[in-house]
């Protein structure tokens, strides 16, 4: 960190007990807003932070309103508590929002607005909460503006940065396979077993597991306090999500190194894209570490694929047994290529991977023939289904409901939907399929989403294919939605 040359601005006097540390030889540092920020994804009150940094909580409550320096004795403080890299923290973001404010300000919309250089940097260093919602606002601002242009253009918007998708690409360049942290993971997990377990590997590391009640969690399932090296667990958690939200903890810390080199070895348009890919690279060593490749494919494969019987011999969920079938992809010893998808009541997908080929479309519902959007009035229950595309394609679906939250009567349940898909010919590979020796039942006619699907007879259609003309319906109305004129 620089050292400035300019005398140290005037302190005014803490009230009688406040021990606010001091350093003449640099320049005290306003960093309340990334303070602010540090403290919340560290999950401490401002109590527990006075606690950890030898000062009192309202001393930490007016760093954080920018009313009190950060100098160097407490930079060093924060670094050695939270192990941090110092030079991150104390780099001073006063410079970086005059810069960016300036840019903001040369946006037409600003253009009788006449702030000068000094004005703005006051902004900048005074006032660090007020610029950032400013910039945040613009930004909005200019992303919903693009939205409107691409509209107006009939391109959709397609330019505009849609960090999911990012992600998704990510993964699905990939096909959800990634060998290095696989393998990575598998020697880890023996090392594990080695020890006796999660808890007693993590306390080698001088680590300690808690198991702590949701008032202490502050609303985290999971929290990492570097300072006393404990590993807090939300202890209204079922045994399976306990050990995931361990195995995520682990893969964050344990294999920091390969995920961050994954992740730098892209390009992202957005921070969020970055983030989102990072998430995914930590679930993906969970699982890794929970269901080690070779071992988990050998008893897929025994066992016929059935997942309830995976997820009882490796303490894992159903959901994340299903996903962790999607990853098997090490040459010379794949796995049965899968499509799995997990969707809200209301259609939303808010996970999708793609192993196998399915036409699924990004945009748009989906087709209502199809059990995955059928399964919540049949919560728990496994439903087979076979399934035909319009182009004559054959696919194998199972779908089921899955539950997150709850542990409690006031915390409120999340219910979604999953679905596994593979190709017909892969079909006879699961139990789900069909006895042996029996024919295949009729496969469900589906389409991708209706406006690319052309059943004319579909009764469940929502709206027109494109590019068909519908005939009208004054002397003769049909079964279907929609009558369509010969192409």
């Amino acid at each position: 960190m620089p050292v400035a040359h300019s005398s140290e601005p005037k302190r005014t006097a803490l009230p009688k007990g406040e021990d606010a540390p001091r350093d003449n030889a640099a320049r005290p540092l306003y960093l309340g807003p990334r303070i602010k920020r540090l403290r919340r994804e560290l999950g401490l009150t401002q109590q527990a932070m006075a606690e950890d940094l030898g000062i009192s909580p309202s001393y930490v409550a007016l760093i954080e309103r920018n009313q009190r320096p950060l100098t160097a004795d407490l930079l060093l403080r924060l670094a050695r508590s939270y192990k941090l890299d110092m030079s991150e923290l104390a780099a001073d973001e006063r410079d970086d929002y005059a810069r960016r404010l300036s840019g903001m300000l040369k946006d037409p919309i600003f253009a009788e607005i006449d702030l000068t250089s000094l004005e703005i940097s006051d902004i900048a260093t005074s006032f660090p909460g007020v610029a950032e919602a400013m910039l945040r606002l613009h930004g909005a601002y200019i992303r919903e503006q693009q939205a409107l242009a691409g509209l107006r253009e009939g391109t959709g918007g397609d330019s505009i940065a849609d960090p999911v998708g990012d992600a998704r690409r990510f993964m699905s360049t990939r096909r959800n396979h990634f060998p290095t942290l696989d393998a990575r993971a598998e020697s880890l997990a023996d090392e594990i077993a080695r020890t006796g377990g999660q808890q007693e590997w993590l306390r080698k590391q001088g680590v300690r597991l808690r198991f702590m009640p949701a008032d202490v969690m502050m609303g985290a399932l999971r929290r990492y306090d570097r300072h006393n090296e404990q590993l807090l667990i939300d202890d209204a958690l079922k045994a399976e999500q306990r050990q995931w939200q361990i195995a995520v903890h682990i893969a964050y810390t344990a294999l920091r190194t390969e995920i961050s080199a994954l992740v730098r070895g892209e390009s992202f348009a957005t921070p969020t894209a970055a983030q989102l890919v990072r998430r995914a690279l930590a679930a993906y060593t969970a699982g890794a570490l929970l269901m080690p490749y070779d071992k988990f494919a050998r008893a897929a494969q025994a066992r016929g694929h059935d997942i309830d019987v995976l997820a009882g011999m490796f303490g894992a969920s159903f959901e994340q047994v299903a996903h962790r079938l999607t990853t098997l992809g090490r040459p010379g010893h794949e796995g049965v290529p899968f499509f799995f998808i997990r969707v809200d009541a209301a259609g939303n997908v808010s996970k999708r991977f793609d192993g196998t080929g399915f036409p699924f479309a990004a945009h748009g519902g989906g087709c209502p023939l199809w059990t995955l959007h059928q399964v919540f009035r049949w919560p728990g229950q496994i439903l087979p289904q076979w399934l035909e595309m319009p182009d004559g394609q054959r696919f194998f679906s199972i779908a089921r409901t899955v539950t997150s939250g709850g542990g409690g009567h006031d915390r409120p349940v999340t219910i979604r939907a999953v679905a596994l898909v593979c190709a017909a010919e892969h079909a006879d590979k699961l139990v789900y399929a069909r006895p042996e020796g029996m024919p295949a039942p009729p496969a469900t006619p589906i389409g991708m989403t209706c406006r690319l699907c052309n059943r004319a007879e579909c009764t469940a259609r929502s709206e027109p294919p494109l590019g068909r003309d519908i005939l009208p319906e004054d002397y003769r109305r049909v079964a279907a939605p929609f009558a369509f004129a010969e192409s």
